[in-house]
């Protein structure tokens, strides 16, 4: 037995004299919610089509649940546990809703009365039931989306790769979304997703891998990256205009690194403990600065990105 859903050792895949993928080790445990995010070219859906066994690889073996995926023997059974939803996946605009869950249904041979209860438990899911019966055609964007989402999971996989699902979707869609991912999550279903809506991915993930030019260069837990590479900022507002007694102050902590002056509020990079910002806000207060706001943050997602960026380019 492993603790490993996906597993990936040193895969690569080579298009002429393009290395798309280069010795990819990926580790990703049941139940995460894994997050893929990468410049444009780094090889994200090359390796999500791998997984998929859409692509065959040049070099390097996945595994799924301990069990090896090879392209020269076919594993029904093993493929059966995956649901695989690309960025372009085509929708039939002719057909409607119910029609075309239907038509995905008896491909994956689910049968009466099973198959019926099944297209209702994932249009309840993806919050279609009120369009079972419309044209495809008549759908929003997000719409067709969900309805994408919906044929993926119709078989009931228990491993999802999500290849830019939200891309192009308007904030409300997105949401949505996020909310259909974490439902399949709370299932117990482990998801691979790649976005560069990286806001998205912070308030979905547990897990993080970060991709540049071919390589898998950072594999963590969000948390982890947060803690080591997310900066405490202290976000502070005052009444007036007078700055010189909380610049005073702020030069006088060894917490503070520097700051950025915007207008009555100034953005403090900070180093210290939540004790020692508690203390900072109290010696600001003694000094009498007139402070009306105080909010503690780190930086977010997008934020360690560039940061790993450029120290990979560096």
């Amino acid at each position: 037995m492993t603790d490993l859903a996906i597993e990936t050792r040193d895969l690569s895949k080579q298009f002429d004299r393009q290395l798309a993928v280069n010795e990819v080790n990926l580790n990703i445990n049941y139940g995460e919610v894994y997050g893929l995010i990468g410049p444009n070219g780094a090889g994200k859906t090359t390796l999500i089509r791998m997984l998929a066994a859409i692509e065959e690889p040049t070099t390097g073996e996945i595994y799924f649940n301990g069990e090896q995926l090879r392209p020269d023997r076919p594993n029904p059974n093993l493929q059966r546990h995956l649901g695989y939803l690309p960025d372009d996946f085509p929708l039939y605009d002719d057909l409607t809703v119910w029609d075309y869950l239907e038509y995905f249904a008896r491909l994956y041979h689910l049968r009466e009365p099973t198959r019926s209860r099944r297209l209702f438990d994932v249009l309840e899911l993806v919050q279609l039931v009120p369009k079972r019966n419309s044209l495809i055609s008549t759908l929003s964007r997000g719409m067709k989306q969900r309805l994408s989402l919906a044929r993926t999971v119709i078989h009931e996989p228990i491993l999802l790769l999500l290849d830019e699902p939200v891309s192009g979707l308007d904030p409300i869609a997105r949401m949505q979304f996020r909310e259909i991912i974490k439902v399949l999550q709370e299932a117990g279903m482990t998801v691979l997703i790649s976005s560069h809506v990286l806001s998205d991915l912070a308030e979905l993930c547990t897990s993080i891998g970060i991709m540049e030019l071919g390589y898998l260069v950072e594999s963590a837990p969000l948390q982890h990256l947060y803690a080591q590479l997310s900066q405490q900022q202290i976000l502070i507002s005052v009444l007036d205009d007078r700055l010189d007694p909380l610049l005073s102050e702020l030069r006088h902590c060894p917490h503070v690194q520097n700051w950025d002056l915007r207008d009555r509020q100034i953005l403090v990079q900070f180093t210290g403990t939540d004790a020692d910002s508690a203390d900072l806000l109290r010696q600001l207060v003694t000094a009498g600065v007139s402070v009306c706001d105080f909010h503690c943050t780190r930086e977010d997602l997008e934020t360690i990105f560039l940061k790993l960026g450029h120290k990979q380019a560096s």
